[in-house]
């Protein structure tokens, strides 16, 4: 009955290890996803709305000088 439990203990701890390595995995994972998105956000996103703040005031400045 010791030589079970004993087995089982192992089988535990090297579970836990393995659990362990995962949990180590998966946030090195979650912290490459979160960069990405932001370096996204970054690079496309925030492009984008400055066209958009900017590109209207362009626009009418090129047509106000075609007017005159």
């Amino acid at each position: 009955m010791h030589k079970y439990m004993d087995q089982i203990q192992e089988q535990v701890l090297s579970l836990e290890e393995k659990i362990d390595a995962i949990y180590v995995s998966v946030e090195k994972t979650r912290k490459y996803f979160m960069w990405t998105l932001i370096i996204t956000v970054v690079m496309v996103v925030l492009p984008i709305i400055g066209l958009m703040l900017v590109l209207p005031s362009f626009i009418q400045g090129m047509t106000s000088g075609m007017m005159i």
